[in-house]
């Protein structure tokens, strides 16, 4: 066993010696949250967002400000338009890009019978009837072109006129995924151009350019069948976007890919452990500059681009420590901005030394309140698995922890499946705020993350049920050993794939357990694979279809299946459930709460008929940490 002691920043030491109050849910529902938009046209400041939450009115408010890249005082601003490049607009000034929803489809049946206005009903032919938390309604996003005289925009121009496909790409794409190509007479754009039963089943998404001259559309991508996403031109013109390679796996290994000319590069593809989040084009376009998870944390790298010419490009690291690099916000010289987070403090903005890879803070949105706020000592803990592998698991202590007593400890198991446990500041799965209230989290880097090598990170698909429930084992029981964790008090803790896992192991945890708690988890197969939107998931994670007899690996997954060890739970379990929840659906939860009802166990049911798979509005998410604690501090 292998333990390093690591502080997150000098500032988390000088706030740790300071008297401080330990963090409350109230209290995380009142900082302000930043947002880097981007490096000014004069390249002297950095333009960001702070939105802060308003319990009171269960909404945020927004605002704009500017600071100088040497840092300073930052100054409010009425419109980042005015100091940003605007990259909606053509390079020759002549056109400007957008995006509309056009009506495709006649599905609901005020569209289909005109005379029953009051009706409200959906007819459907075919799948992709919802997804995420929205119901099709026959509207399509698509890219409009519109020329610009005097500043004025004409009339707009339909690039995709009748295609029932969407761009930005949903749930979650936005202006991102419609660029200009810097000689402004192209327009390249993100889309998957499926419908029905093809699209609920392909990841495949192609990256297509538009011309303005010929009115012509070409797919870049055509020959690769996985994802091909985040497309970004450096000044010279050539193209670099993120890419997976294999059609229905969301969680492929994502490369950086560039096409100069007829050649296409894959820059990252050498190095097994990097799995791209984010990238930038350097100025001189000779490089760029990208995030990946890796051993626990996400970091900042650079990877050489080397033209048409036969070097290989470089990887290298530029940042390393405890902390998350979360975004490139951009670069001015031998500097970049980008967005840092850690266990115990939210986003801010830092500069970059590109020389050093030296970091400095440049917005303080949030210190006022740290600096009353308890830090918890975060470590890393190397722990054996069964099958004689060494996982990273993440410690976090209570603020002001002592050895010579006993604490509750929580086991959390983090979604994805195939996420990266990193040192991330999450507004509701927030390890501060649960050791502030005196529990020891545990959180390991089971199977099934990024940061930790291809074959890790694949183990879990199809394969939920094995080796990933023993590493959460390995970790607890491991940590366990120690005088200070109180044996008889451990709890399990979960959302998604993490909620799955708590269903999973309440059903073999050999009374480890006195509590869990499972957020929007996965507890039926059959229902999920029958209910889920996106069907390339469980088709990949799954195996395939339940009914699908000769299948050995889909069988066996569905075998797995939680709800198949019912017989087994013994402890008391609280459900969380949102009703706009189309990824993992109302009726895991439903399911679950039913059976431990039914079976006489301790159980509570939190139904939020407004949330997706997250909880977004202030006052939801203050329900949901008040009810997380009051269950906790019940059966714990």
């Amino acid at each position: 066993m292998k333990k390093i002691s690591l502080m997150g920043s000098l500032l988390l030491l000088s706030l740790s010696t300071q008297a401080q109050t330990p963090l409350t849910p109230e209290q995380l529902w009142k900082w302000g949250r930043v947002s880097g938009l981007g490096i000014s046209k004069d390249k002297q400041s950095v333009v960001y967002a702070v939105s802060t939450p308003s319990a009171e009115e269960n909404k945020s408010a927004r605002k704009l400000y500017k600071i100088p890249l040497t840092g300073g005082p930052a100054v409010e601003i009425a419109n980042a338009d005015e100091l940003l490049l605007n990259s909606r607009i053509s390079s020759d000034g002549k056109h400007i890009i957008s995006s509309e929803a056009v009506k495709l489809e006649d599905i609901t049946s005020v569209d289909k019978y005109p005379d029953l206005k009051k009706s409200n009903a959906y007819v459907y032919t075919s799948l992709n009837y919802r997804h995420w938390d929205t119901w099709e309604d026959g509207k399509y996003d698509h890219v409009f072109v519109a020329p610009l005289v005097n500043g004025k925009a004409g009339k707009a121009k339909d690039i995709m006129p009748g295609e029932k496909f969407d761009c930005p790409q949903k749930p979650f794409g936005g202006d991102e995924d419609f660029i200009w190509h810097p000689d402004g007479k192209r327009i390249l754009y993100v889309t998957k151009k499926k419908a029905g039963t093809d699209y609920a089943v392909s990841t495949n998404t192609d990256l297509y350019e538009y011309d303005l001259a010929t009115g012509t559309t070409k797919n870049l991508t055509e020959e690769n069948k996985g994802y091909d996403v985040s497309p970004e031109y450096n000044a010279k013109g050539q193209l670099a976007w993120l890419q997976m390679k294999r059609d229905g796996y969301e969680a492929d290994k994502q490369d950086i890919v560039v096409i100069n000319g007829p050649a296409k590069l894959n820059l990252t593809q050498q190095r097994d452990d990097i799995h791209v989040n984010s990238f930038k084009w350097s100025q001189d376009g000779t490089a760029l500059f990208f995030t990946s998870a890796v051993d626990g944390t996400i970091q900042l790298f650079k990877v050489t681009y080397p033209g048409l010419t036969k070097m290989m490009p470089v990887i290298t690291q530029i940042t390393k420590g405890d902390f998350d690099i979360t975004g490139i916000i951009g670069q001015a010289g031998n500097t970049l901005v980008v967005s840092r987070t850690d266990m115990n403090h939210p986003t801010e903005l830092y500069t970059v030394d590109l020389g050093n890879g030296s970091l400095k803070q440049l917005t303080h949105v949030n210190d006022a309140v740290l600096k009353n706020t308890g830090i918890c000592k975060t470590e890393r803990r190397m722990v054996k698995t069964t099958d004689n592998k060494q996982m990273l698991v993440w410690v976090i202590y209570p603020p002001g922890f002592d050895a010579s007593k006993k604490y509750p400890t929580l086991l959390y198991c983090q979604g994805g499946p195939q996420s990266a446990l990193t040192q991330m500041y999450s507004y509701r799965w927030n390890f501060q705020l649960m050791a502030s209230q005196g529990y020891i989290v545990v959180a390991p880097n089971r199977r099934g993350m990024p940061g930790h090598g291809t074959e890790w990170n694949e183990q879990v698909s199809k394969d939920w049920g094995g080796q990933v429930l023993k590493d959460y084992l390995s970790a607890i029981d491991d940590v366990a050993k120690e005088p200070y964790v109180d044996k008889n008090r451990l709890g399990c803790v979960g959302p998604s794939f993490g909620g799955y896992s708590v269903y999973a192991l309440a059903g073999m945890h050999d009374k480890r357990f006195k509590t869990f708690i499972s957020h929007d988890g996965v507890f039926d197969f059959r229902s999920m694979y029958g209910t889920t939107e996106e069907l390339f998931f469980v088709n990949w994670d799954f195996g395939g279809p339940y009914w699908d007899q000769k299948n050995k690996a889909a069988q066996r997954t569905y075998e797995q299946s939680p709800s198949n060890f019912v017989d087994k739970w013994d402890t008391p379990i609280f459900i969380i459930q949102g009703g706009k929840d189309y990824r993992v659906p109302i009726e895991q939860g439903l399911q679950a709460f039913q059976a431990a009802q039914l079976r006489g166990i301790k159980s509570k049911l939190l139904y939020l008929p407004d949330e997706n798979h997250w909880v977004l509005t202030p006052q939801n998410a203050l329900v949901w940490q008040r009810e997380f604690f009051a269950w906790l501090k019940e059966t714990l």
